[in-house]
């Protein structure tokens, strides 16, 4: 027998979501689950990939496209948009394959931000989600859409960071 499982988003301005999101995969891996970690935007070697593929008998990581138009203050281009898209893609088709109890999309919601996918983009996804797949969707600035979706949102608030003192990501902590 199988329970049902759920959307989960972890959005908001404070320190964590992603954090979260490897969490859960780490908690479900000690259960025997197989989670499909979906990395956006994100393909500098941050030090939690090295940590996810110590797991990856139960923790498959993909990661798709780069920020380099955030820092370079451009509009994405197609290209980047396009990685985005196949990145949905590859997700929607392992969720519907049974190979995954949880997806995670870690940074779609930016990725809608930056307007490398519309909210709509992500409906046939949400929409077609299994009972038997878990659902986690991360990153700061969430589209209502998806928030109305999901049955559990939490929102990280930053009350207090020492980057605002000047403090830079620190190997281990923030990379």
């Amino acid at each position: 027998m199988s329970e049902k499982r759920y959307i989960q988003v972890y959005t908001g301005n404070g320190k964590g979501k992603t954090t979260a999101a490897i969490g859960q995969a780490i908690r479900a891996a000690g259960d025997g689950l197989k989670t499909l970690f979906v990395m956006l935007m994100k393909n500098y070697p941050y030090n939690e990939i090295s940590a996810l593929k110590r797991y990856e008998d139960l923790i498959t990581l993909k990661q798709y496209g780069d920020d380099d138009f955030v820092l370079k203050k451009q509009p994405p281009s197609e290209k980047d948009k396009a990685t985005i898209k196949q990145a949905l893609a590859f997700a929607h088709e392992a969720m519907l394959s049974k190979s995954y109890d949880i997806i995670i999309l870690d940074e779609v919601c930016v990725a809608s931000y930056f307007k490398l996918l519309t909210p709509g983009d992500l409906l046939p996804l949400l929409n077609k989600k299994p009972d038997n797949v878990e659902l986690i969707l991360t990153g700061r600035y969430c589209p209502r859409e998806w928030l109305d979706k999901a049955d559990l949102v939490t929102e990280m608030t930053e009350v207090k960071h020492y980057y605002t003192q000047g403090v830079m990501a620190r190997k281990g902590f923030e990379s």
